[in-house]
C-alpha cells in the first residue's frame, strides 16, 4: 500500500505537492546533507540495524522518507554539521522544520535517558527516599556515573538530577528498577512500550542508560517524539534547567556529600535554552537533544553520530536551532505524531485521526495541524498490523523491532 500526502501550501525540497486523491508520489533524487569535514575517529564496528520498514520511514509524512536532506522549499541552507542525522521540530505544534536522514537508524548513547524519563517520571514520587542496590551499581567500568553508592539513601529527585545533569548510569539503573517495581530489565521493557506509544517505532532500548547494547537503535525523528514527551512534563523542564545540585553525605557508607553541575552547555550559553541531554559512546559518537524558546516559539533539535570537532555536539545543535528560528512559522516538511496516535483502534473514524485541528501543546493528544495546512496520512499500529487511514482503511503489516 502507498501512503498518500495531501496537497500542501508549502512543499518540501524532496517532495512536490500531490493533488488530493493521488495514490502515490514520484521518487525524487536524494539531496546530500550539508556536512563539515570531521577528524577520523576510531570506533567499534557499527552493528547492523534492523531491516528498514517502509511504513515506519514515512511516519510524520512521506517527505521524511529520505537518507538525505529535507527542508521547506525556499528555505536557507541549514548549517553544515558532522552529525550523520538530525531533525528540527516545533515542540508545540509538532511541525517538523527540516532534517537530514530523519528516519535513519542511529545509536543513541545517553540521550536514551530521555526515553527513561518519558517513561518513569510520571510513575515516581520525587520526594520519596529510596536505597541504591548493588545491582544498580552494575555499570560499565569507566562509564558515566554520578557517584551514588550501594546502600546509600537518596530522594528520587536527587537520582533524577544525577541522571540528567551528570548522566549517571547507576542512576538510570535505579530509576528503571524503581519505576518498574521489579528490576532494570523490566524498566527497559516499559521504555520500549512507551516508545511504541509515542510513535517512536524505530527505537529499541536494550539498556536504560544508553550504554551500547546489541540491537539498540533510534532515529532523529524518534528522539524528537521522545523529547517532546519529556518537555511536556513540568518536572522535567525544571530538572533540565537546573545548573547544579548537591548529592548528600552517606554516613553509613562513609562518603561525603558533593556538588554536581549540568553538563549541557546549551543552558549556559544559548539565550532561551530549555535544556536537553548530551550523549557519547565510542560506538555512537556524540549524540544530542536540545530545546530553546524564542519569540514565543519552542523548537527542539536532535542529532546522532556527530564528532566533537570542529565544533561540539551542543554547538551543532545550537546552530541548527538558530536556523530553525529563521524559518517562517508555517514552514514544515512533516509533523511529529501525537502520543497514542499510531495505536488508535482500527475502528476509529478516519476523520478522528486525519482531520486538522488547532496547534496543541506538547502535552496534548490527538492530531496537530502543521502551520502549512498539510494533512498527513496517518499510520495506525495495532498489535502486529498497521492501518493506514485516508478516506478508508488500508491494512498494512508491521514488523516488530528485533
Amino acid at each position: 500500500m502507498r501512503a498518500v500526502l495531501l496537497a500542501a501550501t508549502t512543499s518540501a525540497v524532496l517532495l512536490a505537492p500531490v493533488p488530493v486523491g493521488a495514490t502515490g508520489v514520484s521518487a525524487a533524487p536524494t539531496v546530500r546533507c550539508p556536512r563539515v569535514p570531521a577528524p577520523a575517529a576510531s570506533r567499534p564496528p557499527r552493528p547492523s540495524p534492523p531491516p528498514a520498514v517502509p511504513e515506519q520511514r514515512m511516519i510524520g509524512g512521506a517527505a521524511l522518507d529520505t537518507a538525505g536532506l529535507v527542508v521547506p522549499a525556499g528555505a536557507a541552507a541549514p548549517p553544515r554539521v558532522t552529525a550523520t542525522s538530525w531533525l528540527v521540530a516545533d515542540l508545540d505544534s509538532g511541525q517538523v522544520l527540516g532534517g537530514c536522514g530523519p528516519h535513519e537508524y542511529g545509536t543513541p548513547a545517553s540521550v536514551q535517558k530521555l526515553l527513561l524519563a518519558a517513561t518513569m517520571l510520571p510513575k515516581l514520587d520525587p520526594k520519596q527516599t529510596v536505597t541504591i542496590t548493588d545491582a544498580d551499581m552494575n555499570i560499565e567500568p569507566g562509564s558515566s556515573a554520578v557517584g551514588l553508592v550501594a546502600g546509600g539513601r537518596y530522594t528520587i529527585e536527587t537520582i533524577w538530577l544525577g541522571l540528567l545533569l551528570n548522566s549517571g548510569n547507576e542512576a538510570a539503573n535505579a530509576l528503571a528498577r524503581l519505576g518498574s517495581g521489579t528490576d532494570s530489565a523490566a524498566g527497559v521493557r516499559a521504555m520500549n512500550e512507551q516508545a511504541h506509544h509515542l510513535g517512536a517505532l524505530q527505537t529499541h532500548a536494550v539498556t536504560p542508560s544508553g550504554l551500547d547494547g546489541k540491537g539498540q537503535f533510534t532515529s532523529a525523528y524518534d528522539l524528537a517524539l521522545i523529547a517532546r514527551a519529556c518537555f511536556a512534563e513540568p518536572t522535567f523542564r525544571r530538572y533540565a534547567l537546573t545548573e547544579q545540585t548537591s548529592i548528600p553525605v552517606q554516613r553509613a557508607q562513609r562518603t561525603k556529600g558533593f556538588e554536581i553541575q549540568n553538563e549541557n552547555q546549551l543552558i549556559y550559553r544559548y539565550p532561551g535554552a530549555l535544556g536537553g541531554k548530551t550523549g557519547f559512546t565510542d560506538l555512537a559518537r556524540h549524540t544530542y537533544v536540545g530545546a530553546a524558546e524564542r519569540g514565543g516559539r519552542r523548537l527542539v533539535v536532535t542529532l546522532l553520530g556527530a564528532e566533537s570537532a570542529p565544533v561540539r555536539g551542543w554547538e551543532q545543535g545550537a546552530a541548527l536551532l538558530d536556523w530553525g528560528f529563521t524559518l517562517p512559522r508555517d514552514a514544515a516538511v512533516g509533523r511529529l505524531v501525537e502520543p497514542g496516535e499510531l495505536t488508535a483502534t482500527p475502528s476509529a473514524a478516519p476523520s478522528a485521526l486525519a482531520a486538522p485541528g488547532a496547534p496543541r501543546p506538547a502535552a496534548a493528544s490527538g492530531p496537530a495541524r502543521t502551520g502549512s495546512g498539510w494533512l498527513w496520512s496517518v499510520t495506525a499500529v495495532s498489535g502486529a498490523t498497521v492501518v493506514a487511514l485516508l478516506g478508508g482503511l488500508l491494512w498494512r503489516r508491521r514488523r516488530r523491532m528485533p
